[in-house]
């Protein structure tokens, strides 16, 4: 990359790289031979393969920066009976800061993609694909990507900003068959933290087959919170619905930071989910239906069944 980039627009490489495909007439897409006949079938085409990238310093998320804090005040008394509470980044917890900051990432990777479709003339991205690595050249850094395949519609009807979802050329096509289509590609995302407190040890210790309530509860709490901030965000851009593509839960334990000398626990919930928003665009008529008449007054009743009955020897 040369020359200075604030951050706004497009970087000088993809700003080169987009000029070199406008210039050129040709256009690249991962679509497979299906997916491309199922786009041309409602009537899309692509018009390039597009993509976004941002990498975010993430500062450490445990004891220094606190964003891991169980919020447990009874772990001072090593037989205390209170129950510990789940810290939720959806209800306001330390956590909130870095699920805010991973939103950002995602969001800066996802607006880049949408402006290289804008950029070629897109309406929307296909097949849509997120992914989150460790950036090699520094510690404490992570890469944000979003790769898919921007597709243009026929006709002079242009959408006021193009729309992202991770369905592939049939499910697209599906989608729009159906009278439907995709607005925007989501994630939900919930941080839950839970002390593991006397109950939660006696339980994981146990000689006898247990449930341990204390975790249960964690994996609940945080896959709901992760619902309902995926659902917080479907009403942005006026969607109906989501498509859910897939989920992750990742579980792991930590020293509590609120003991100096970490001889307690603490376990952390990391629950994500993508989805895609959708909205209807045409509504559908049900046929109308045939009603079946018949007169009650019995001698015309007689009359008509006899006439029937003549006309159908």
């Amino acid at each position: 990359m040369s020359g200075d980039w604030t951050g706004a627009g497009l970087p000088p490489a993809a700003a080169a790289r987009i000029a070199e495909v406008r210039g050129s007439g040709t256009w690249s897409s991962a679509l497979s031979t299906g997916e491309f006949a199922a786009l041309r079938a409602v009537g899309f085409e692509p018009v390039g393969q597009v993509m976004g990238s941002a990498v975010y310093h993430v500062g450490r998320s445990g004891r220094y920066w606190g964003y891991h804090d169980c919020l447990y005040g009874g772990m001072r008394y090593a037989f205390s009976s209170a129950p510990a509470p789940i810290a939720l980044s959806g209800r306001g917890a330390p956590s909130a800061g870095l699920v805010e900051v991973l939103d950002r990432a995602r969001r800066s990777a996802l607006d880049r993609m949408t402006a290289e479709c804008s950029a070629l003339g897109g309406d929307g991205v296909v097949a849509a694909q997120l992914t989150v690595a460790p950036f090699v050249a520094q510690p404490n850094c992570l890469e944000f990507k979003v790769i898919g395949t921007a597709v243009r519609a026929a006709g002079t009807v242009r959408a006021p900003q193009p729309v992202t979802c991770h369905l592939d050329g049939q499910g697209f096509a599906k989608l729009v068959t159906a009278g439907w289509v995709p607005v925007e590609l989501l994630y939900g995302m919930s941080i839950g933290v839970r002390h593991d407190d006397y109950r939660t040890r006696a339980q994981s210790r146990s000689w006898s087959n247990t449930e341990v309530s204390g975790w249960s509860e964690l994996v609940q709490a945080v896959r709901s919170d992760a619902r309902a901030h995926l659902w917080a965000q479907t009403g942005r851009r006026g969607g109906d619905g989501v498509i859910l593509s897939s989920g992750r839960l990742r579980i792991w334990g930590e020293p509590c930071m609120r003991r100096s000398n970490n001889d307690q626990e603490d376990h952390v919930a990391e629950a994500t989910l993508l989805g895609t928003t959708v909205a209807r665009f045409t509504a559908r008529e049900e046929p109308p239906r045939t009603l079946t008449v018949m007169r009650l007054d019995p001698e015309r009743r007689r009359r008509t069944m006899r006439r029937t009955a003549t006309d159908t020897r």
